[in-house]
């Protein structure tokens, strides 16, 4: 009967040959890249899109009343119409670019943060990436809003205790919490976050830079207010990232930045703005970034995200049985779900000593503290290395990380 109910495992080697990179030899070995949390590889459609936009197709946009001006305009907002579908938003106007997931949370934090008043409250959690937790640093400073921090558990889950106790006194303007972490791979019960948040009277805003490379996303599900992620963990380009928010909320926040494309008109005494997704979008954008994160989110949907959660679910588990026989090792966090990031420790020897040892067998990982030093602190650590998986990643590499390791042990010992 247990056999009945295990996950069905689903095979995806046959796209590493969408990778071209992944046949590099680094050191003379083959490359196993396991630090796509940090930023995935490219598959082809994603660079020959956009190098023929180059090639064939390249103006500025919105502005120009030419032939190619008008064509590339057109394939620039087909991908808004995309991004909107892959997010189930409700209208193609709430989709805003923004050049990472860091400029979309500074984005609000600069201008949904104008409406919050003196007193009131932005709620974050311990295992926010700084990203998440710098721009409201900045908020509480220059505006006098409070900053909250939520607990997280010994296993690394959101403590929503905690999070209770943090909304009780109905003070929160707004909930900012990831919805995957980039550190311990905890996926957040992200609706449960936004019923507690709203039944407080305030907005949630969900980071998902983690998750939407893992799973379906749909922001009327999560009944989310702001959703953020970034392009270049999607397998698409940097450079480019995406804001989602409610219209009602954009409509009434002021601009971000000034300059052009934002305005609806301009004198020496005023300006006025375009209407909403324009007024955050100042200046020439990241066109080709666009057409690309268009070519990379075609290329997810061609795969299909539960066949792309069966893998990375296989992928953690087998992970999870085999990291642990290598002497020493401790995997950081237990959470109840974890996306496909495990980061962990080795007695006597430094993440950093790691990092480097597994490079001299092809093998790449992060180590640090992955823009979570406040996490690292609640952990009692000072640095992890992480290893993190994607729609590439095999079995057959996380046990050439595990022999790496083990072989690592042997000289600490």
């Amino acid at each position: 009967m247990d056999d009945l109910m295990a996950p069905v495992r689903v095979d995806l080697s046959a796209r590493r040959g969408d990778f071209p990179i992944l046949s590099e030899k680094v050191h003379g070995r083959d490359l196993v890249f396991l630090d796509s949390a940090a930023s995935a590889q490219k598959p082809l459609p994603v660079i020959d899109a956009m190098a023929d936009a180059m090639r064939h197709q390249y103006a500025n946009i919105h502005r120009g009343l030419h032939w190619m001006s008008e064509r590339t305009t057109d394939a620039y907002e087909a991908v808004r119409s995309q991004v909107a579908a892959l997010l189930n938003a409700p209208s193609q106007d709430e989709i805003v670019f923004t050049h990472n997931s860091t400029e979309a949370i500074n984005l609000v934090a600069h201008s949904f943060g104008a409406l919050l008043k003196p007193g009131q409250a932005v709620v974050i959690s311990e295992m926010e990436h700084h990203a998440n937790l710098v721009p409201w640093q900045m908020l509480r400073d220059r505006a006098g809003i409070e900053l909250r921090i939520a607990p997280i558990t010994d296993a690394g889950d959101l403590d929503f205790d905690g999070l209770a106790r943090v909304l009780s006194d109905g003070q929160v303007g707004l909930v900012a919490i990831t919805h995957m972490s980039n550190v311990l791979g905890t996926v957040v019960d992200a609706r449960r976050v936004a019923d507690m948040a709203h039944a407080a009277g305030a907005r949630v805003l969900f980071d998902g830079s983690q998750s939407i490379v893992h799973r379906a996303i749909d922001v009327v599900a999560l009944d989310a207010d702001f959703f953020v992620f970034t392009g270049h963990k999607l397998y698409g380009p940097s450079g480019v990232g995406v804001l989602w928010g409610r219209m009602a909320l954009l409509d009434a926040m002021p601009p971000f930045m000034g300059g052009g494309d934002m305005i609806s008109s301009v004198s020496f005494e005023q300006a006025t703005w375009a209407r909403v997704p324009h007024k955050f979008e100042a200046g020439t954008p990241a066109i080709l970034e666009v057409i690309g994160l268009g070519a990379a989110i075609s290329y997810v949907e061609s795969i299909g995200y539960d066949a792309i959660a069966r893998h990375e679910a296989d992928l953690v588990a087998h992970a999870l049985r085999r990291l642990p026989e290598v002497p020493g090792l401790e995997i950081v966090g237990a959470p109840v779900e974890r996306g496909g990031v495990i980061s962990f420790t080795m007695a006597d020897v430094h993440p950093h000593d790691i990092a480097t040892l597994l490079d001299r067998s092809g093998v790449a990982v992060r180590a640090g503290h992955h823009c979570a030093e406040p996490l690292m602190r609640r952990l009692g650590l000072t640095a992890t290395a992480r290893a993190s998986f994607a729609l590439y990643t095999t079995r057959a590499e996380i046990d050439v990380l595990v022999d790496s390791l083990t072989r690592i042990r042997t000289l600490f010992v």
